[in-house]
């Protein structure tokens, strides 16, 4: 099955790059090119999309307000936040808006093409503990989403789930979980997968950031009292 990816980055060197690694690719093509946000959602609307590497500082449309215009709508593409090493509180901004996760643009090429087979597969691919990084640096100067849950949509969780969140999001992968609560790896998945429907969040990364915005899991990584 070829992945279908759009480009969205207003420099055309950095696309043309992209370009070339992708298409070297069995698996991979690229249906689409944007230089900002707003010419991004208006290919989407006919053009068939399964994964979007999405820049952040754009003209018009910036990537974070792409991203959450995009995952809104029904049956959306994964997005993958493209940022650099001064510009995290982007990428934190863009988790929040619904991305799949993020990677530095200067990235080795096999961690992007990983990346992309991950996200298009259903998984986040920001590693646990560079999420709990952004979160501890950004969640208090951040504006909220709206998506706050109040104390008692938490309660849907039974004690293991609400272990299990608060464990995800101090970093921890579902490994080092199962070796902390002696549980197995796919018991540890099976947990998550749970958290997820139950507090209809779509992926790992939204986990995490709940896990801050209820409380759950205070800046710094710890538990809430």
């Amino acid at each position: 099955m070829t992945i279908r990816v759009m480009l969205v980055d207003d420099q055309v060197l950095l696309r043309t790059g992209f370009r070339m690694v992708l298409a070297a690719q069995p698996d991979m093509e690229v249906v689409a090119e944007a230089g900002d946000g707003a010419e991004a959602i208006e290919l989407l609307r006919s053009t068939p999309v399964d994964v979007v590497l999405m820049d952040v500082r754009m003209p018009r449309l910036d990537g974070v307000e792409a991203t959450r215009r995009i995952c809104a709508a029904p049956d959306a593409p994964k997005v993958l936040i493209l940022t650099t090493f001064d510009l995290d509180e982007y990428a934190f901004s863009g988790l929040k808006a619904g991305a799949s996760g993020f990677m530095f643009k200067d990235v080795p090429p096999g961690e992007l093409l990983g990346a992309i087979r991950s996200v298009h597969s259903g998984d986040a691919v920001v590693a646990p503990s560079t999420t709990r990084r952004l979160l501890d640096r950004f969640s208090p100067m951040l504006p909220s989403t709206g998506k706050e849950l109040p104390h008692k949509e938490l309660k849907k969780l039974t004690d293991r789930e609400r272990e299990v969140m608060m464990l995800v999001a101090q970093g921890l992968s579902n490994g080092e979980i199962a070796a902390r609560l002696v549980l197995s790896e796919a018991t540890v998945k099976t947990h998550v997968g749970r958290i997820l429907t139950k507090l209809d969040l779509r992926d790992r990364v939204q986990v995490v950031v709940l896990a801050y915005e209820t409380g759950l899991v205070r800046a710094g990584g710890g538990g809430a009292a």
